[in-house]
């Protein structure tokens, strides 16, 4: 693999998650619907992931913790390496995982311009859209608080154009390009982007988890 970059430690005063993580206590899914919280006893908070997008808080005042349908986008980003390409993972820090950028659509915005955004700002890397690979509608999530939500995720292949991976937010612990023969444990969902985009189809993939018989996520049980 590539270099791997880590990160520097930040901390948020307690307005800033009172602001943010703190009103939903919600876990997380890669761009972070919702975060875990480290209290220090300096007064400040560690954040494992970043805030919830203000749009969702918005929405959870008036509808509680029922279902909430959202978009997201992903993108398997390469770049050729000495031994071939190379994919751009991201390891997750409230969990651990290993996987490709990904992140919510704020209202209004395309999902290829969200895409390039999120890779962007999780590991300063300057990429650009290749083509839309895939429109998959993933399994219901359930939070540790209760919060359901249910995302519509489009899976890009981008290609590298610029930048070295460092770690952007608080949302990851680790970044950098791997050599396709030596990638990190992932779950196969994340495989199966990889996958998918390293040997498109002409047609644009369009498909939904297999939760067997109408199965939700818990993310208490690490499966997002």
């Amino acid at each position: 693999m590539g270099n791997v970059a880590w990160p520097v430690s930040a901390s948020f005063s307690r307005r800033d998650v009172e602001l943010g993580i703190s009103k939903t206590f919600s876990g997380a899914r890669c761009a972070g619907v919702g975060g875990r919280v480290i209290g220090g006893v300096d007064g400040t908070t560690s954040l494992a992931v970043m805030a919830t997008p203000q749009f969702i808080l918005d929405l959870r005042r008036y509808i509680g913790h029922a279902p909430l349908w959202l978009a997201g986008s992903s993108a398997v980003v390469v770049r050729n390496g000495t031994r071939g390409p190379q994919v751009l993972l991201v390891q997750r820090a409230d969990n651990g995982e290993w996987t490709p950028v990904c992140g919510i659509i704020e209202p209004g915005e395309r999902p290829d311009e969200a895409i390039i955004r999120e890779i962007r700002e999780e590991t300063g890397v300057v990429a650009e859209v290749v083509k839309l690979v895939r429109v998959n509608v993933a399994a219901p999530i359930t939070y540790p608080n209760g919060d359901r939500c249910q995302f519509l995720d489009h899976d890009f292949l981008c290609r590298w154009v610029s930048g070295e991976p460092r770690v952007g937010d608080d949302e990851s612990s680790r970044t950098g390009f791997f050599d396709l023969a030596d990638l990190p444990t992932m779950a196969p969902r994340h495989r199966r982007r990889i996958e998918t985009a390293l040997h498109p189809p002409q047609a644009v993939v369009i498909s939904s988890d297999d939760v067997g018989s109408g199965g939700s996520v818990d993310v208490n049980n690490g499966d997002v």
